[in-house]
């Protein structure tokens, strides 16, 4: 399984055009921790924390499809960096302002939450030229993007704790956001970000959204953001009744491992066969492997149970990838992902939101139950559109980089 991602990483440009995304994404996975342990220590309420952080969560769904579209049509560098540095400057300005004035306070986390660089979608759009137009290793690609993810995801919040440790909650927005415009430049001074080219678009104010296959997958993952946003919730519940934060804690790492499990697993073999079907019998074993978390045993079996319902989220992310690949309107493939970034985050937070009244209503297991519905949902929309997916519209893993030069694809082996 590792043999096949280093070999990945070895192939020139891939190791850095990782490292880098990852590192740019670190203030926006930090970002709602960050913002409430600043809150807090500002003298700020817990409803004041938890308003500037969803704030912040909705400008940043708002804004990532709308840079992604920018991406497609002036080219990387000119969007990526220059978001970046905007976006840091509005963490600056709430670090600097406090929290005494509230309007100021959403402002600098409107700012920084709309101009979030869409890094995600641009790394997987520059995956195709870096390998070669390689099928089979771009979707391999894909599934090490999405154990990355976890990865991140997992490591963030610790080092915002870190940050807070050593300095205080001002100085770790401060270093966080820092580090992220460092991690932004590096991606965008690279050879594939500056060469890359989107194909040319037809002019329509839809955008991506005008494809009906997208459409149906991102109807499909704002289920599964649901799904997971309700555990987070849900967990908090159990671990209530059953330990109190140190079970959480590994609960959340046991749904973090499962998929880290899942994704290498995915990533580590060829995959025959068209994906929306594949992403079918994901999605499947998803909502199955949700199901069980609704008997809410003792803790040690609840851990394993978490770690399976993590299991099969990163092989789903993964194959979701390769499908908005394929459906994603000719220009348009920067933007689709960032699309599917937006209905993904929205439904988690929708999702958090239903898990609380469903909790104080019907105890835990309702609570895991906005789980179980959610991926059930994904799996109706999938089924229902079946015919839509089938219709694919093309594969630019096969044909090669969107738009990338010649040069890019020749130089994607060497070194």
């Amino acid at each position: 399984m590792a043999a096949g991602y280093a070999e990945l990483l070895r192939t020139r440009h891939a190791a850095r055009l990782l490292v880098g995304t990852l590192v740019g994404r670190l203030p926006n996975a930090t970002a709602p921790i960050a913002i409430v342990l600043f809150t807090r220590a500002e003298g700020g309420s817990y409803s004041l924390a938890g308003a500037l952080a969803a704030v912040y969560g909705v400008a940043n769904a708002v804004g990532q499809p709308l840079l992604g579209r920018a991406v497609d049509l002036y080219g990387q560098p000119r969007v990526q960096l220059p978001a970046a540095l905007v976006s840091a400057l509005g963490m600056v300005w709430l670090a600097l302002a406090g929290t005494g004035s509230a309007v100021a306070a959403y402002a600098a986390v409107v700012v920084a939450g709309l101009f979030t660089p869409p890094l995600e979608g641009g790394l997987r759009a520059l995956w195709p030229g870096v390998l070669g137009g390689r099928e089979e290793r771009v979707h391999q690609a894909y599934a090490m993007d999405a154990v990355a993810q976890e990865v991140m995801f997992t490591v963030g919040p610790l080092l915002v704790t870190l940050f807070v440790a050593l300095w205080s909650p001002a100085g770790a927005l401060l270093a966080l956001n820092a580090i992220g415009v460092l991690g932004a430049l590096s991606v965008v001074v690279s050879e594939p970000s500056r060469a890359w080219r989107s194909e040319p678009r037809e002019a329509h104010w839809l955008g991506a959204l005008r494809s009906r296959g997208l459409l149906a997958l991102l109807g499909a993952f704002f289920f599964v953001g649901s799904a997971l946003g309700s555990i987070t919730v849900a967990g908090v519940a159990y671990a209530d009744g059953h330990g109190g934060q140190v079970v959480y804690g590994w609960l959340m790492a046991a749904l973090g491992l499962g998929a880290l499990v899942g994704g290498v697993a995915y990533g580590a073999r060829q995959w025959a066969g068209a994906p929306e079907r594949r992403l079918r019998v994901l999605v499947a074993l998803l909502a199955v492997c949700y199901l069980p978390l609704m008997l809410v045993p003792g803790a040690v079996a609840m851990t394993a149970l978490t770690a399976l319902a993590g299991v099969f989220l990163a092989p789903a992310i993964a194959c979701a990838f390769i499908v908005v690949d394929r459906h994603a309107p000719v220009g348009t493939v920067t933007e689709a992902f960032s699309w599917l970034v937006t209905f993904f985050g929205v439904g988690a937070a929708i999702g958090t939101a239903v898990a609380g009244p469903a909790v104080e209503l019907g105890g835990t297991a309702a609570g895991f139950g906005v789980a179980s519905a959610g991926g059930a949902a994904a799996l109706v929309v999938l089924m229902a559109t079946q015919r839509v997916l089938a219709a694919r519209g093309r594969s630019r893993a096969v044909a090669g980089s969107a738009g990338a030069p010649a040069g890019v694809e020749a130089s994607a082996g060497q070194g």
